[in-house]
């Protein structure tokens, strides 16, 4: 059985005041996400993830295709008693505490008392708002609303979870935290499914990664695959190589940058490293490294987004950098 199964998922929302007309903003998607691991949805600014999150968790209807949780429909209500959401940019009743908007959530499940106080003072522990329970919402930062998002999301002890931008807002120090906590769900047999345009959170926590581009799958598969697909090239770095040497070898690179002390060169994919090699050692340069430059997740999702005309791409391509709300 599948965590996540989406078939030809397409949807269409009317734009426009008098005269409405459609905009497709799913085209046939079709998804697979495995029990136990961690997927990530990845995409520009209007891609298509938040509107495929809210199929999924039937806030919304598709026009056409259909999607399964565990076998289930989404609309099936039973169906999210396993589920958890962290909306994109989640807002709270502002003047409830921490502590009183998770016994909140917890109500929604039925929780018993017992299981509510445990489970509230275990969730707001991890993600560091323990002695932040007794202050009301509205004086909650914009990293401290996201924090108790993740918490609720966790409070009916989920098999699947839905994070839409979970990283947005929040320092340095608590995405790590997040990070650590999305990696030590999945220990725990979680399935994780979550929506992002930083690269690099995909990167470290993603066994799988699915990229939309205007609502198409521009691209699906492991990341050790991805990411070992085609040598781009080899780099090799030099301590105070000669200018003879750097002359020598200047032919079998299609770049050659200086800092300092060290040159860097970056060989063409048809240079003959036995070659380049005896060149080294003919000139009697220092060899400092040789490293074969694999295909990054930046270089992926470029390859397979990048040429078309989207501004906001090149807002967000780049990993590690937030930008505006999307979908």
């Amino acid at each position: 059985m599948l965590a996540v199964e989406t078939i030809n998922l397409t949807k269409d929302y009317r734009v426009g005041f008098w005269r409405t007309r459609p905009r497709r903003a799913l085209e046939r998607l079709s998804l697979e996400v495995e029990i136990g691991e961690v997927f990530g949805l990845l995409g520009p600014n209007g891609a298509g993830k938040s509107t495929t999150l809210k199929i999924l968790l039937g806030l919304v209807f598709p026009t056409a295709g259909s999607a399964r949780l565990f076998g289930r429909d989404p609309r099936d209500i039973s169906a999210h008693q396993s589920v958890g959401y962290l909306p994109e940019n989640p807002s709270f009743y502002d003047h409830l505490t921490a502590k009183e908007f998770m016994t909140y959530a917890a109500s929604l499940f039925g929780l018993s008392d017992k299981a509510r106080t445990r489970q509230i003072g275990l969730l707001l522990e991890q993600v560091g708002l323990s002695d932040s329970g007794k202050f009301p919402l509205r004086k909650f930062s914009k990293g401290m609303i996201q924090r108790l998002g993740i918490a609720q999301a966790l409070i009916n002890d989920p098999d699947l979870i839905f994070l839409d931008e979970p990283m947005s807002g929040l320092d340095p120090v608590g995405r790590r935290e997040v990070r650590n906590l999305i990696l030590q769900l999945k220990e725990n047999g979680k399935t994780i499914f979550f929506s992002t345009h930083i690269l690099s959170d995909a990167e470290t926590l993603c066994d799988r990664v699915a990229i939309l581009d205007h609502g198409r799958l521009q691209g699906c598969g492991e990341l050790r695959e991805i990411l070992q697909v085609g040598l781009s090239s080899t780099e090799i770095v030099l301590e105070k190589p000669s200018r003879d040497a750097v002359v020598a070898l200047e032919p079998f690179a299609s770049s050659v940058v200086r800092t300092g002390n060290r040159v860097r060169l970056e060989l063409r994919a048809e240079s003959d490293l036995t070659e380049v090699l005896a060149q080294i050692v003919r000139w009697n340069a220092k060899l400092i490294s040789l490293n074969p430059v694999r295909m990054s997740l930046e270089d992926y999702f470029m390859e397979r987004v990048g040429g078309n005309d989207n501004s906001s791409l090149r807002n967000t391509a780049a990993a590690g950098t937030e930008s505006p709300k999307s979908e």
